[in-house]
């Protein structure tokens, strides 16, 4: 997820003997050689508030993670002591915190991360490569071999890992079966097999209430990287294009491109079968998840994230009968077989990844430590805590039938952001394209004209590449 793009900073725990026993098995060889006369101390950052944000990562650290770590260190003959720390402020302000700490030297030494973000990181000088900060035991952990590639691209910069990737999400389509039913739409098995197929149930929703906003695809500067995510890059891809070339060229003006701003202007502009202003307020976000829960809108393209978490029954924003009410269907490309690698559907993917502060005094000891949480019996912890998708393939969903349908459905299918240094400010770019639509301000061939002219201001004349449109094509 989501979601989806997080840090999480938590205090000090009692120990947990079950966590302590398989602990012990955990640490392996690379523990071993980490044997010191002095305690050591080390610390984890997250986003994450027992009680508040991400308030299930808080508990796992405190109840498994720390006192699992302390008791399997001392079984070793090392005295270790780990502090948490809490951060209830926006995953924004956290990267801005770590970046801080990274660059005067402080900070936590394991943290949490978005794997998009490592690149500007790298080039700022402010995260090493695993080997470098811990030693060669990081390339030989066993965790490795039950990651795909695909989830270790999250983490992966230039040939080189600069973190370990722990869970990862899905984007789909949900959608409210009794709105479907009430407009005579199929309920209990929709699956849209073109963008025309979503734009004519929310056409159906519509009539049933014309002043309803039926259809939610973000958009626009408010909604953040939620745009880029949930929104731009499901389109595009539905398009069978991506963001840069096969040359690594950043893809500047293209008929995918016109394509999905055509789409958006449909649905906020001509047919106003979604509500543009909901994308621009600051609160935006949140309120499409309340316009959701209402039944106010009923087709929203979000991330897994989405159902376990923010509509759950016990969520921010609960649906109490929710797998009842609460449909979920594959994103479609454009056309039958339009989308990237010549699929019928998309689905684009990020997730979370702890790395190593550079400048740890006890590089080893962390490394120790991020492996520990990482392990399999660990993550199968942290699935008791809050089920969701994780990268390794022996760690699966143990309750949750949406999670692991979902997760066999759309992982085969899905896409990730560019890992480069400059993915943030094109996706910030990005952000104003589709605002600029669906304010009205400017027609989709105007708004790509702005995008392309901003992109190559950011990544330079060399690095982008403007495709041929048709005559006529597109607004």
């Amino acid at each position: 997820m989501t979601p989806p793009p997080h840090i999480r900073l938590t205090h000090r725990a009692s120990i947990v003997r079950s966590g302590a026993r398989v602990a012990v098995l955990l640490l392996g060889a690379a523990a071993c050689a980490l044997a010191q006369a002095d305690p050591a101390e080390v610390s984890i950052a997250c986003r994450c508030v027992e009680g508040g944000v991400n308030g299930s990562e808080a508990r796992w650290l405190k109840q498994y993670v720390v006192p699992g770590y302390v008791a399997a260190a001392r079984a070793q003959g090392r005295e270790v002591t780990v502090k948490l720390r809490e951060f209830a402020g926006s995953a924004e302000q956290m990267s801005q915190q770590l970046a801080l700490d990274f660059a005067t030297g402080q900070g936590a030494d394991v943290a949490e991360f978005d794997g998009f973000q490592i690149p500007g990181f790298v080039d700022a000088d402010l995260l090493k490569p695993l080997d470098e900060v811990a030693g060669p035991e990081a390339n030989t952990w066993e965790g490795w071999s039950h990651i795909p590639n695909s989830a270790q691209a999250l983490v992966r910069f230039r040939g080189k890992r600069y973190g370990v990737p722990e869970q990862t999400d899905v984007r789909m389509i949900f959608y409210r079966r009794d709105r479907f039913r009430a407009a005579g739409l199929d309920a209990d098995h929709w699956q849209p097999h073109s963008w025309d197929d979503i734009l004519a149930a929310a056409r159906k929703l519509k009539a049933l209430d014309p002043r309803g906003y039926p259809l939610q695809v973000n958009a626009g500067v408010a909604m953040g990287e939620a745009t880029t995510m949930q929104g731009w890059l499901m389109l595009l891809a539905g398009t069978g294009e991506e963001l840069r070339d096969g040359q690594g060229r950043w893809i500047v003006r293209s008929p995918g491109m016109l394509a999905a701003l055509d789409f958006y202007k449909t649905v906020y502009i001509d047919e106003k079968l979604g509500e543009a202003r909901t994308q621009r307020l600051v609160s935006g976000r949140n309120r499409s998840f309340t316009d959701f829960q209402r039944g106010r809108s009923a087709i929203l393209v979000e991330s897994n994230w989405f159902y376990y978490t923010a509509i759950d029954p016990q969520g921010d924003f609960p649906i109490a009968d929710r797998d009842d009410i609460v449909g979920w269907a594959k994103m479609p490309a454009r056309t039958p077989g339009s989308a990237v690698r010549g699929q019928d559907f998309v689905s684009v993917s990020g997730g979370n990844s702890f790395v190593l502060n550079p400048h740890s005094r006890h590089p080893r000891e962390a490394w120790s430590l991020l492996a520990f949480m990482n392990s399999a019996p660990a993550l199968r912890s942290y699935q008791e805590y809050n089920e969701h998708l994780c990268v390794r393939d022996d760690v699966l969903p143990p309750h949750s039938q949406f999670l692991r349908d979902s997760g066999r459905e759309l992982l085969p299918l899905t896409t990730i952001r560019p890992i480069d240094a400059d993915y943030e400010k094109v996706s910030a770019e990005i952000q104003r394209m589709t605002e600029s639509v669906i304010a009205g301000k400017l027609s989709p061939r105007a708004a790509m004209a702005e995008y392309a002219a901003a992109v190559k201001q950011i990544v330079g004349a060399d690095h982008v590449v403007a495709l041929d449109l048709a005559q006529g094509e597109g607004s």
